[in-house]
């Protein structure tokens, strides 16, 4: 698989690896991303999916190889990376015992934005998310569905260039995460990037392009299509679950 260095790609990644101690949670894996892409991350639990996303949000240092983020490198210029991405991870990042409202003057602080925007960004969230009329309920009492917008909507606050979505539909109803979903396409149609990871294989299909790892390595990469051909040649009714199945059970890597 090509890396890619262009000015098209918002994301590159080059031989990244993470061990820790004798455990090699991601092994020396490389891809790009493209501008104003939605780009699927998909793996089974303990793939090192989680683990990447971390090192390219500037959270957790690689212990070898390297990547770029925003045109930003993602060791020596981790604090450049987190002003310019969203990051929404798998919990709720939200403090459950203050207001949405709350919520997002915290994460205003947190994302340096100026204060002369505050409220014009906090009302644009909350008319994003639809949560005006709640806006003053601790967030904790609100439904989940509610939480995972507002999530979104502080990941937003600070009009980021690419986002990144740890597993952000995990918990939800089938209505929300469709919303959820022509949210998200709506902000890739403006220009935005997003980097998903999903454990939901019909949500791959709002993805571009696919990069599936297994036990922290890159095991096919492709669109949907080329990756169920590629991983199932002899099945053509086969569907992208019939793919990761086959690619997480040790068949060798496809598209790399």
């Amino acid at each position: 698989m090509t890396c890619g260095n262009n000015h098209s790609d918002a994301i590159v990644v080059r031989e990244l690896e993470k061990r820790f101690g004798a455990f090699t949670a991601v092994d020396r894996i490389s891809f790009s991303v493209r501008t104003g892409e939605i780009f699927g991350f998909l793996g089974s639990n303990g793939s090192g999916k989680s683990t990447t996303i971390r090192m390219l949000c500037g959270i957790l240092s690689p212990t070898s190889g390297g990547g770029k983020v925003a045109g930003y490198d993602i060791v020596a210029e981790a604090e450049e990376v987190k002003h310019a991405i969203g990051y929404m991870s798998q919990k709720f990042s939200l403090y459950e015992d203050m207001t949405p409202a709350e919520n997002l003057r915290f994460y205003l602080g947190v994302y340096s934005v100026p204060e002369d925007q505050w409220e014009e960004r906090s009302e644009w969230v909350l008319e994003m998310t639809r949560l005006h009329e709640s806006r003053n309920r601790l967030t904790r009492e609100l439904p989940p569905g509610w939480r995972q917008r507002l999530a979104l909507g502080c990941a937003l606050l600070h009009r980021p260039r690419i986002l990144f979505l740890d597993e952000p539909t995990s918990g939800v109803d089938p209505i929300t995460r469709r919303h959820f979903w022509a949210f998200i396409r709506q902000l890739a149609g403006e220009g935005i990037t997003v980097f998903v990871t999903t454990h939901y294989m019909d949500e791959a299909s709002h993805c571009g392009r696919i990069v599936m790892i297994n036990e922290g390595r890159i095991v096919a990469s492709g669109s949907q299509d080329e990756i169920i051909r590629s991983a199932c040649p002899e099945r053509p009714e086969a569907d992208l679950n019939d793919a990761f199945v086959a690619l997480m059970s040790g068949r060798k890597g496809v598209g790399n």
